[in-house]
């Protein structure tokens, strides 16, 4: 079989295909993670990612290629989880951009459009790291760029990609050392892989290799409850913009010769129309979401631009009558603050913590389930602040925040935290009255100045830095690294605790989770009063899952 030329409903069809067999196989992109705790969720990240992006193009169902692709990457971007899901939503942003405007591509442009993918992706990257997803999708493309250069086939060139795909994905022990230590390929790097197998399968007209699961509609769940969120605090009498009105620019040539579009100029054209406003372009398309009262007036500006295409106009009031029960007790929003502070947490406890130090809203979410991009930029507008200020606490969470700024039409400072101990160090260094450089400085100061232990267990038997451990071990880690193992939860504590705390320490703050006994949080505090009576000890009930302890040693 032969094809020369791609379109948009191929190219369609092979996201979709690249989806399912990313989907059917995320649970053995999880079991690659390096660590041995239970918070493997590259497969999750991706799946989640991938599957936003597969809606897009579901609903795009257009020849056009170019408009085809960039509805995947909005989809991408959106949904986009985690480092490993982020990364990937940038690959195909800078895939995109590299065919927009085309009705179709040759085998050759289809291969430069990943090469161009990769110089997006490793932009985006602070510290890029080979051994993982880039080098695969760099020494992928470079192989594909190399073959289209002699071949028309679409499909001999998707052919290489994904035969060096493999090659590159089975050289990462080779690259990244924690990889041959504990003898996998990197979880990233498998999960692209199996979207290209997926772009081969359909393209080839043959049947995936994986039985698919069904899969959840993740983007239509969090859009519930974000509405969810905004009409419980509202009065319907109160709903000053009373249409969530959501929609799509197609931006049309004879249009723009007349009105030259510019985001910021539309951004503002649109801000006198309600509030809740996000706005998302490029070359082809803008995207929009306000809360307005006439929404017949904000799709009018639009038009100036070009055609309007998936269009939603929901009732807010009706909905809010629906969910509280038409309750006239509710309670009234605030008027918009100065700051708000936005921080991802896992655990009742440890949300009702951030909460009662100043954060304005708390997001559900860390080691198992990373918010998404579109989680964060909701968030942010939820806050109704002036200026709102993100506390990731996860390292897999710093990428989706960083990019849910870019996107927002708020003003937004993510502070890097990568634990919970971090977060509250942060937040405690706030000041509501201090500018945003000054905040900034404070807080990302006051987070590299504790350090962080957690306790958790191993899903499988490895080995990482000479450590040997066990399936169903204790593990201590110390900023992120396995210091100790035992069988024996309080040993594995004590042995941390003893890594941890030194000289200069003044205080160590318990937050203890779900699988934590009263009796072992005594004993705990017991010890550190003991053998470092200089210190001093207090105790959080976290409710946290899969960590039983979590040390802020300040």
């Amino acid at each position: 079989m032969v094809i020369t030329l791609l379109d948009g409903l191929r190219f369609a069809k092979m996201v979709q295909a690249g989806a399912q067999h990313l989907s059917a196989n995320a649970a053995m992109v999880d079991a690659l993670n390096v660590f041995p705790v239970p918070d493997g969720d590259t497969g999750t990240n991706m799946n989640l990612s991938m599957t936003s992006g597969a809606k897009e193009t579901e609903q795009s169902k257009q020849p056009h290629v170019g408009k085809t692709a960039e509805a995947f990457s909005k989809g991408l971007l959106m949904g986009a989880r985690g480092n490993s899901g982020v990364i990937l939503s940038q690959l195909f942003r800078g895939f995109s951009k590299a065919i927009a405007g085309k009705q179709e591509v040759t085998a050759f442009e289809l291969a430069a459009a990943f090469e161009a993918g990769v110089q997006t992706a490793y932009k985006a990257v602070m510290k890029p790291v080979e051994g993982t997803i880039l080098t695969v999708a760099k020494d992928a493309a470079k192989k594909a760029v190399s073959k289209a250069k002699s071949e028309t086939n679409v499909i001999a060139v998707i052919e290489a990609l994904v035969e060096e795909g493999q090659a590159s994905l089975n050289r990462t022990p080779e690259l990244l050392p924690v990889l041959k230590e504990v003898g996998v390929v990197d979880s990233g790097g498998q999960g692209l892989l199996l979207v290209y197998e997926g772009f081969l399968a359909e393209l080839k007209g043959e049947a995936l290799p994986a039985a698919l699961a069904a899969r959840q509609d993740m983007t239509d769940l969090v859009s519930a409850e974000h509405h969810k969120s905004v009409q419980s605090f509202m009065n319907t009498e109160d709903i000053e913009f009373g249409y969530c009105t959501e929609f799509m620019v197609k931006f049309e040539a004879d249009k723009l010769s007349k009105n030259p579009f510019s985001e910021d100029t539309f951004r503002e054209e649109l801000s006198g129309f309600g509030d809740s406003l996000l706005v998302i372009s490029d070359d082809e398309i803008a995207k929009v979401h306000i809360h307005a009262e006439h929404p017949g007036d904000v799709l009018t500006c639009g038009q100036k631009y070009g055609s309007l295409i998936n269009i939603k106009v929901e009732n807010m009031r009706e909905q809010h009558t629906a969910i509280t029960g038409g309750n006239p007790n509710a309670e009234k929003p605030a008027d918009k603050a100065r700051y708000g502070v936005v921080a991802v947490a896992m655990g009742a406890g440890v949300a009702d913590l951030f909460k009662s130090i100043g954060a304005s809203f708390v997001i559900e979410g860390g080691q198992t389930m990373n918010p998404s991009t579109e989680d964060i930029v909701k968030a942010i507008h939820d806050s109704h602040a002036e200026h709102v200020i993100v506390l990731p606490n996860n390292k897999n969470i710093i990428m989706a925040a960083e990019q849910a700024a870019e996107v927002s039409e708020a003003s937004v400072t993510v502070i890097p935290t990568k634990t919970v101990p971090q977060g509250l160090a942060a937040l405690i260094a706030f000041n509501p009255d201090g500018d945003e450089e000054a905040n900034k400085k404070a807080m990302t100061t006051a987070s590299a100045h504790v350090k962080t232990g957690q306790i958790t267990h191993a899903v499988r038997d490895t080995s990482i830095d000479g450590i040997e451990i066990k399936k169903d071990d204790f593990m201590g880690l110390a900023e992120g690294k396995i210091v100790v193992t035992n069988d024996d939860k309080m040993t594995a504590v004590t042995a941390l605790l003893d890594k941890l705390i030194d000289e200069e320490t003044e205080i160590v703050t318990v937050i203890y989770g779900q699988d934590a006994a009263e009796a072992e949080v005594e004993q705990i505090v017991s010890y550190v009063e003991e053998k470092f009576p200089d210190t001093e000890a207090e105790v959080h009930n976290g409710q946290q899952p899969l960590y039983p302890f979590i040390f802020s040693i300040e």
